[in-house]
């Protein structure tokens, strides 16, 4: 079960003119699944991306990042099957789809732009997504049908929409993104989809792009394991106004921050196995790369993880993540919510095992470190380790 996610209702996300949304059925994996996503542009569109930097990428990724220098006109996703580890057919079967889309389009292969995800290192059966391609461009789907065609072990589709106004008039913000497990992006199986009405220029988008990930999907971590696929797509079809002023600007990039920041506590929500949400936050540290890196020694081990999941402060192995860092810890103090449990390097004299507990107990709670070496912060969005997500790794090709 997911941690405080429910089920977006479809009347809540706003609909982006200049995006059809097209969903079918095409048996990549399993028969009787949505699992093809075609979602076409407005002519005009800026399209801006952010992708894995695992050296290991998928098919499907070295060709969206050669496309996206063109004018993009579709993207096309399918779920089932990530097109990783398949080499030269790989991208021979991603560019067959590629090509057959824009066959129906009326535009150049290059302008569209596929994604792919689930299983590693098997053929893309292509020829199934192409015969399907027809119904998903007939189809005129919303976006949870959409969020819901993407997914792999997600047990909620995952969907946040937000208005926003300028001195112009009003401009939407809505994304989708799927991801459960093999979640450490670093630019998961992680896809994240958004668009805006708002015109915007493809360089200004891409700047905005990368900052937003860098506050939202570059903050969380399920299991470590950065995905061969990892994709992040913005697109603007500028049939809405344009930022008029700084102002403007800035409450636009607000607007696509909180989708995308909703998207990525999503995924940790929705961690395979997870039963806590936990947001860690490292404080008063030389440096936001320095913060990073304790946040991230904190939320990626696998022994604080299994404390997360039993409830159990077991404060040593939080403090052992920290000093393998390497950063200097002996001015540290640290909080399970407000509750001050270490400092000066060892057990807060006033601490009580009792408090440890019930904070730990609930399912969301903070773990703050506080470094006392500078003016520095960081935060990373993560969740426990559970029984179940072994059992669903272990199960997940059969």
């Amino acid at each position: 079960m997911a941690v405080n996610l429910a089920v977006p209702q479809a009347d809540s996300l706003h609909p982006v003119p200049g995006v059809e949304l097209g969903v079918a059925m095409a048996g990549v994996k399993k028969p009787g699944r949505k699992d093809l996503l075609v979602m076409r542009l407005a002519p005009g569109t800026a399209v801006a991306g952010v992708f894995t930097r695992n050296r290991f990428c998928a098919a499907p990724v070295i060709l969206a990042k050669k496309h996206l220098k063109n004018e993009i006109t579709a993207l096309v996703v399918n779920t089932g099957n990530a097109n990783a580890g398949t080499g030269d057919d790989g991208l021979k079967r991603a560019l067959q789809v590629c090509d057959a889309l824009a066959g129906h389009l009326g535009c150049e292969v290059h302008e569209v732009l596929p994604f792919s995800t689930g299983v590693i290192m098997e053929p893309l059966p292509a020829e199934r997504i192409v015969a399907a391609l027809p119904k998903a461009l007939l189809a005129k789907s919303d976006w949870l049908s959409a969020a819901e065609a993407i997914m792999t072990t997600d047990t909620v589709p995952k969907a946040f929409s937000k208005k926003v106004r300028l001195s112009r008039g009003e401009v939407r913000v809505t994304g989708i993104a799927k991801g459960a497990g093999m979640i450490r992006p670093d630019m998961a199986t992680m896809l994240g989809f958004i668009a805006t009405d708002a015109r915007i220029s493809r360089a200004n988008l891409q700047d905005l792009l990368e900052r937003v990930a860098d506050r939202s999907f570059n903050c969380i971590s399920v299991d470590g394991d950065t995905s061969t696929n990892d994709s992040l797509i913005l697109a603007a079809t500028g049939r809405g106004p344009a930022p008029a002023s700084g102002r403007d600007r800035l409450k636009l990039e607000a607007a696509v921050t909180d989708v995308a920041r909703s998207l990525a506590q999503a995924i940790v929500r929705d961690g395979e196995g997870a039963t806590k949400f936990v947001t860690v936050r490292v404080e008063r540290g030389r440096s936001v790369e320095e913060c990073r890196k304790v946040a991230y020694a904190i939320a990626h081990s696998p022994l604080v993880k299994t404390a997360f999941f039993a409830s159990d402060p077991n404060l040593g192995r939080i403090l052992a993540a920290v000093g393998n860092t390497g950063v200097e810890v002996n001015k540290m103090s640290l909080y399970l919510d407000e509750v001050l449990v270490a400092s000066a390097g060892g057990r807060h004299p006033a601490y009580q095992e009792e408090q440890g507990v019930a904070a730990m107990k609930k399912p969301e709670f903070t773990v703050r470190a506080v470094l006392n070496r500078g003016k520095a912060d960081a935060t990373v969005w993560t969740c426990d380790l559970s029984f179940d997500y072994v059992k669903i790794n272990a199960e997940y090709r059969t």
